[in-house]
């Protein structure tokens, strides 16, 4: 499964991409821990300039993968997803999303911790943790209210409502909307070519800079909230949501 996240190197930049179209890029545990150990390796490597993150032309990720959830349920925050977490909230490196299509939870939720984010215009963004029976995860429950006002982050994050890649721009939760997934793909690799023009060290240190206020906030935010969320994918109110939805598909 782990096939499932195409890894490629083009001169300094290296390209994550989600390739499940079969399941709409759905992310397992196996999917999770590539990812973890891409990012990981990418911030090792002084030869890479930067990471772009897409799903390819027409869908980012329909989130979790639920019946690999439901048989691998998480145990603490050592697991493939929170590693994935903390793979790239530490990187250092700009990382640059190129989103189209689907972006549902952490589909959604990982794009608040990316340097760029470009985003289709007709994309659609949700997190309905909620209506799974869960809570928010990767910071999302302290960024978002701070980003878009705590009315706007309730529509998102308690009523689980979607929204477009032109509002995402709009909110501020994308650096632009742009007319297709390709179009978001080429401006992703336009940037990664200027970044590689510029000073490696300069970078490094201004991304480090803006993080640096909110980042052991953010850190124990983001702890807090995956610990609820493990404990959440164990309750009732979560596996009869989880099952039924499965029961759906």
């Amino acid at each position: 499964m782990s096939e499932s996240v195409v890894i490629e190197r083009e001169g300094s930049l290296l390209t994550l991409r989600v390739d499940r179209p079969e399941k709409k890029n759905a992310l397992t545990l196996a999917m999770y821990e590539r990812l973890a150990v891409a990012f990981e390796r990418a911030d090792e490597d002084s030869s890479i300039r930067a990471v772009l993150l897409t799903g390819g032309n027409e869908c980012f990720t329909s989130g979790n993968d639920i019946a690999d959830f439901l048989e691998q349920p998480l145990s603490g925050l050592d697991n493939p997803v929170f590693r994935f977490m903390r793979g790239l909230f530490n990187c250092s490196k700009p990382v640059i999303a190129a989103v189209a299509g689907p972006a549902v939870g952490i589909g959604t939720t990982l794009l608040l911790h990316c340097d760029f984010v470009y985003v289709s215009r007709d994309a659609r963004l949700k997190m309905p943790f909620v209506n799974l029976g869960l809570c928010p995860e990767f910071g999302s429950s302290l960024i978002l209210p701070r980003l878009i006002g705590h009315a706007k982050a309730s529509e998102l994050l308690l009523l689980g409502e979607s929204f477009s890649g032109e509002q995402a721009a709009a909110w501020g939760l994308a650096t632009a909307s742009v007319d297709s997934g390709q179009a978001a793909l080429d401006k992703a690799r336009e940037v990664a070519a200027r970044l590689d023009n510029l000073a490696v060290d300069a970078v490094r240190i201004s991304k480090q800079l803006m993080r640096a206020p909110e980042r052991e906030a953010l850190l124990k935010v983001i702890q807090h909230e995956g610990e609820l969320f493990a404990e959440r994918l164990r309750s009732p109110e979560a596996i009869a949501a989880l099952s039924g939805f499965i029961s759906k598909r």
